[in-house]
């Protein structure tokens, strides 16, 4: 079953880290990210850009495109990687391990496939 695990952190007091501080916390990650590599168990990582580069889509009516997310939270979604667990367990043993000893919040939610030809994942919530 693939997994999304979401990073949401302060997106202030990530970008006011230094270099140095920023690094140490990759680097730790990368400690996780490199054994669930070898394990063929890691998907694609992305940190996603600055919220202030966001554009937002609203539908409605007369739908409405406007700069930035204006998400009404103090934590921003900044990243996600992609995991292929045998279960939500797994997957939570991961997240554990990305975020330890670190502030922030990680959310997992299973993937579904919806590109033609594509095989839907069984739900695996039960």
């Amino acid at each position: 079953m693939l997994y999304a695990i979401l990073c949401y952190h302060d997106e202030a007091l990530v970008n006011s880290w230094t270099k140095e501080e920023d690094d140490a916390v990759l680097a730790k990650r990368r400690v996780v990210t490199q054994e669930l590599e070898a394990r063929g168990k890691l998907g694609p990582v992305a940190r996603l850009m600055p919220t202030t580069a966001a554009t937002t889509v609203r539908n409605g009516r007369e739908g409405l495109v406007i700069d930035g997310p204006f998400a009404e939270t103090k934590e921003q979604l900044l990243g996600f990687y992609l995991v292929d667990c045998a279960n939500l367990d797994e997957a939570i043993e991961a997240a554990r391990q990305l975020g330890k000893d670190e502030t922030g919040t990680f959310e997992i939610r299973p993937i579904c496939y919806f590109a033609s030809g594509a095989q839907p994942a069984e739900d695996q919530s039960t």
